[in-house]
């Protein structure tokens, strides 16, 4: 079989090596951390929701974005200092607007499909990732949110996903630690909860014990077509692979465009908290089931006994992965407010660049030239997506090398 480069140890890098190694590609890891899931698939909010396929192609999004500009804390910050790159992805993303029912419904079906892969590998590499089948909980404030949830709801069940509607009562059934007040919500028992980088670095060892040649803490600086294949630079060393897969997040779009392919991928900056249960009672206070709170835009997971995972926000200003205080503040706010028993002195602050394309649905699959394959621009649902992907670009690669054979 072919030598193919995957290109980006993160969720998406991890699960494409491995779906290929299955398939028995000689595959080569390359990552320029020091070690996998180093950066976006770090902390997230620890959500496998396909309840939350929805993709911002909405009038809502737009509507928001505009209303919240002048608010350091808003849930979805846009920086009105003008760049070429912010400037096309938002034209990119209002074009896609018509696309917006089609994109949500094959976005669910895409997380449906990725639940089989994600669980049975983990099953069979025997990776702990503090698992929590408990379903997710969507929470709304108001009548007006709740309805429009009604019909994303719709267009989710086209997709394949049920979910269903609670009263406040039922919610505080479904979590009895929720405290507030909140005119109804959307409960999906079918989605889950996990630990990314547990996950991923699990991945990535049984990567290795499959054969996988993992080159961490190296740089790509170049790439180039050369012979129906693929040189890949790192510093003065270079290698000509068979093919290569490009998973690398928000540096997608550099590596595509040295390939000649337009891959309009944005680093939009999401923060996350993690809150150490040290003692019983923030234990007993806490969650046990995910949620999804409407009108913050914050989601919360437990992840085992003495974390909870609490992300959110949108910043849209370019590369940037500073941990600004202002906007990790409304996360502490949310737990004190929701969860008062939680004690929240000991938390850890976090930040990463979501790998946004403006239709909201990853590339996944060739590009122009022979051998160039991606599988990146997963945004916000990488976690959710990566399984489902990774099978996708794997079975389409080794397809295309078995018809090159013939």
């Amino acid at each position: 079989m072919k030598r193919v480069a995957v290109l980006g140890a993160g969720i998406t890098g991890v699960t494409t090596a491995y779906a290929l190694a299955k398939r028995g590609v000689h595959v080569t890891l390359i990552e320029r951390h020091r070690y996998a899931a180093m950066e976006t698939s770090y902390a997230n909010g620890g959500q496998l929701s396909a309840s939350h396929a929805e993709v911002w192609n909405h009038k809502a999004t737009i509507l928001n974005a505009l209303k919240w500009m002048a608010r350091r804390d808003a849930p979805l910050l846009l920086h009105p200092w003008p760049s070429w790159h912010k400037l096309s992805w938002f034209a990119e993303f209002l074009a896609a607007m018509p696309a917006y029912e089609r994109n949500t419904i094959a976005t669910a079906r895409m997380a449906i499909a990725a639940r089989e892969h994600l669980f049975a590998w983990a099953q069979a590499e025997n990776i702990d990732f503090d698992h929590r089948r408990a379903g997710i909980l969507h929470v709304y404030r108001d009548k007006a949110g709740f309805e429009r949830a009604a019909g994303v709801s719709r267009l989710l069940a086209q997709g394949g996903l049920q979910r269903r509607a609670v009263t406040p009562q039922e919610m505080r059934a479904v979590e009895p630690a929720l405290q507030g007040d909140f005119y109804g919500g959307y409960y999906t028992d079918s989605d889950s909860t996990g630990d990314i980088h547990k996950f991923t670095s699990g991945l990535a060892d049984a990567c290795v014990r499959l054969g996988v040649a993992c080159r961490y803490g190296v740089e790509v600086t170049a790439l180039a077509r050369e012979h129906g294949g693929v040189r890949v630079s790192i510093g003065e060393d270079s290698t000509l692979f068979d093919a290569v897969v490009i998973c690398a997040g928000t540096a997608s779009r550099a590596m595509a465009a040295m390939l000649g392919d337009h891959v309009n991928v944005y680093p939009v900056k999401g923060y996350s908290i993690t809150v150490q249960l040290d003692d019983a009672a923030s234990r007993a206070a806490a969650p046990s089931v995910s949620l999804l709170d409407d009108a913050t835009k914050l989601v919360s997971s437990r992840l085992g006994e003495d974390r909870l995972r609490v992300a959110g926000t949108a910043e849209f200003n370019g590369v940037n992965r500073d941990i600004r205080a202002d906007r990790i503040r409304p996360l502490l706010q949310w737990v004190e407010q929701c969860f008062p028993g939680v004690n929240t002195r000991k938390v850890v602050p976090w930040a990463g660049l979501r790998p946004m394309l403006p239709d909201m649905l990853p590339k996944v699959g060739p590009g122009k030239a022979s051998g160039v394959y991606y599988n990146t621009g997963h945004g916000h649902l990488g976690w959710t997506l990566a399984a489902a992907t990774a099978e996708m670009v794997a079975e389409v690669l080794v397809a295309s090398s078995s018809a090159a054979d013939r």
